[in-house]
């Protein structure tokens, strides 16, 4: 039940007795970590949730923002980590088409898909299972379903052997007008049970997911669900039908914690109560129980409410798709939810101690101390180290990893994965939607606070580079075992880092996911925040590419470059010790960067912009040059710090642009009055990467480097 026992105390003075059998598993699975967020809920609420863009913000399925023209994005991200880490195929498709239908719940019809990956290194154990099971599942979800996977990011470490990170994004579009709430208020409505029948499968799913794993944990294998990816989509075209119809009150997703959950949380946002019974379920197994049937979280379904006049109608649109809905119960004025089994009630729980009576923890925390960066002997040969760089695991092209998803379907993509953002445009209008997944774990494992500063700022940097202004946040917690004082640390410094950073942005957080006790025998991953970020293009032929575009354009560098190697790709390739200061963030200099980048875009005088990341200068330059097919030629670049530091440090807050000569002087005076350094690099044109005496390469050299198979 992943109950601790004082936690059964506060159940049994709530209710006045002990709870049966069926009680004690709902209650298990709507108190589990998962389902309650019982150890971050105190930290969440320092995240600004909060904007003149926010129409829905945490606390629904997903959240919305307001992009103009009667129109809402609605996003979230959420992690199937557990599920993955034991059946990763299927951990990892369920996990896309759960996040799918917390989007079309709202009404919002899925338009994009990304995904955020950590692996153990693949030449090690089951990591590389795990990777083509979790890859493939992913693509078999997303490509049958119809919505295209358009971006995400991957990183190998042995911290996450055995235990894979798995976050995916959607993002979807409605009109304002048919933004839907979960929320059943209406006394006497009906409760119809929709989509597929009910199984075994993903029974204790949510309390699976709250305890650490260890050699045990195989034996788990029922608590993963089993997808139907052809049968969701028949699913969110019936739901997005239902939201058409007035006389539906709410939708609301079978997730964690299947009808439990679900017809919960249903009732308790409307301060009603629910009745159900559990003899109109459907279902695909002879033999089930009470417990299996309310517990189970087999895909593909959904809860629909609507007004008793309705229903006839509701019944039509379901038939229509090949659907059935089952009339399972009904909403009652009583604030509890009641079960029925053969006539008889099995279950009788008040909501508000179900939903939201379980007590917060607030574990002890320790935070270590931060010793300076060590001093790195030089390095020569920097041509060997690039090619080296940019053919490593965390660096290279992931191209054999995206060209699985159909990234193309629904024909709105502009930009698609492997670049900074992915672009695409809203239909019906002239505007595109910007979108990114962003985290680097071995800054926050040195730096909680400013690691995570890093990922809110490098989102927004990514997303400035298309020319998008960024709107606001979805994020994925995934850290270790918070009993542990230095996880939780962790996680207390990383809450304050991404509040810091989200405020200083005016970016309101408005969904998201916290995915704790990702330990696997004592093993924690490193911490792991994942920043999901949606930006708004009001223009989408204003829009800005990735790589060099024409032959003559001349190359800058926006942004200082400090003595920072630590956490740093290339002293990773060298072998050495994760420790020091990572990067760090000036908020300030971030806004005045990412101001000045979509001033110069939205005036036309930025022919590319790339941010600088992963791999330093030369990796950045190198990609610029293999997305745009053309060379560079540079003098020696001298900066204001060590070679190694200007080459390969990942310094914050810098980006790579390329501009006409013509308009070098208008790029100038952009930054001058923008107080953003700018730092004159070399010329586009050539089939070669040169960079002064150093580095000489040809393209074809570059490009067989940073295509290397995985």
């Amino acid at each position: 039940m992943a109950l601790e026992e004082d936690e059964y105390g506060t159940i049994v003075r709530a209710l006045g007795r002990d709870p049966n059998d069926l009680e004690l598993g709902m209650l298990g699975a709507l108190w589990s970590e998962h389902c309650s967020y019982k150890t971050s809920k105190a930290l969440l609420r320092q995240l600004p949730t909060e904007g003149p863009q926010v129409l829905q913000g945490p606390g629904e399925n997903a959240g919305a923002v307001d992009i103009g023209d009667g129109l809402a994005v609605v996003f979230k991200i959420e992690s199937h980590n557990h599920p993955s880490a034991i059946e990763p195929y299927q951990g990892a498709a369920t996990g896309v088409g759960g996040i799918l239908r917390d989007v079309f719940a709202m009404g919002a019809r899925p338009i994009a898909i990304l995904n955020a990956l950590r692996f153990g290194p693949l030449d090690e154990g089951r990591n590389r299972h795990l990777f083509q099971g979790v890859v493939a599942g992913i693509g078999g979800y997303g490509n049958c379903f119809g919505c295209p996977t358009v971006g995400g990011e991957v990183y190998f470490d042995r911290g996450y052997a055995d235990n894979p990170i798995v976050n995916a994004m959607c993002v979807g579009l409605v009109a304002q007008s048919r933004l839907r709430r979960a929320k059943a208020d209406h006394t006497g409505d009906v409760v119809l049970l929709v989509g597929a029948d009910t199984g075994r499968d993903g029974i204790h799913g949510a309390t699976f997911a709250s305890v650490e794993m260890d050699e045990r944990s195989a034996s788990r294998r029922p608590a993963v669900q089993v997808g139907n990816p052809f049968l969701e989509k028949l699913l969110c075209e019936a739901c997005l039908q239902l939201n058409e119809l007035d006389g539906v009150t709410a939708i609301q997703d079978l997730g964690a914690a299947g009808l439990t959950s679900a017809a919960s949380e249903l009732a308790y946002r409307g301060r009603r109560g629910i009745d159900l019974d559990v003899d109109r379920v459907s279902r695909r197994e002879q033999g089930m129980s009470a417990y299996e049937v309310m517990l189970s979280e087999s895909q593909e379904r959904m809860l629909v409410v609507v007004r008793p006049q309705a229903e006839a109608a509701a019944r039509q649109i379901v038939d229509h798709f090949e659907l059935h809905a089952d009339r399972v119960g009904s909403i009652t004025s009583t604030g509890r939810i009641r079960i029925r089994d053969a006539g008889a009630i099995v279950a009788d729980l008040p909501l508000k101690t179900l939903v939201d009576g379980v007590p917060l923890r607030s574990p002890a925390a320790a935070f270590p101390d931060k010793p300076p960066s060590p001093v790195w002997p030089a390095v020569d040969e920097p041509e060997a180290i690039l090619l080296d760089l940019i053919a490593r695991p965390n660096l290279r092209s992931r191209r054999p990893i995206y060209r699985t998803y159909d990234h193309q379907v629904q024909d709105n993509t502009v930009f698609g994965p492997g670049f900074d953002a992915a672009l695409l445009r809203v239909p019906g209008t002239g505007k595109a939607l910007a979108l990114t997944t962003d985290g680097n774990p071995w800054y926050v494992a040195l730096d909680p606070y400013e690691g995570t500063k890093a990922a809110v700022a490098e989102a927004a940097r990514n997303i400035a580079c298309t020319g998008a202004r960024p709107m606001a946040v979805t994020n994925c917690l995934n850290f270790g075992n918070p009993e542990r004082p230095q996880v939780f640390g962790q996680l207390q410094e990383s809450m304050r880092g991404m509040a810091d950073a989200c405020r200083a942005f005016e970016l309101p957080v408005v969904s998201g996911n916290v995915s704790l006790y990702n330990e696997t025998s004592e093993r924690n991953i490193p911490p792991t925040p994942v920043i999901g970020m949606v930006g708004l293009l009001d223009d989408v032929s204003a829009r800005c590419p990735a790589g060099f575009q024409e032959d003559g354009d001349l190359v800058f560098l926006l942004g200082e470059t400090r003595e920072e190697l630590a956490g740093s790709e290339y002293l990773r390739l060298l072998g050495a010790k994760l420790e020091g200061r990572p990067p760090m963030v000036s908020l300030e200099m971030e806004r005045r960067l990412q101001a000045a980048l979509l001033d110069s875009i939205g005036r036309g005088v930025l022919r590319c912009a790339h941010d600088v990341a992963d791999g330093g200068l030369l990796v950045a330059l190198a990609e610029s040059a293999l997305f745009g097919g053309r060379g560079l030629r540079c003098p020696a670049i001298v900066g204001p710090v060590s070679r190694e530091a200007f080459y390969f440090g990942e310094s914050q807050g810098r980006v790579i642009v390329s501009v006409l000569p013509r308009r070098v002087p208008e790029l100038q005076k952009l930054m001058a009055h923008h107080h953003v350094p700018l730092h004159a690099i070399g010329v586009v044109g050539g089939e070669d990467f040169q960079v002064g005496s150093e580095i000489r390469l040809p393209l074809d050299t570059l490009r067989a480097a940073w295509e290397t198979p995985f």
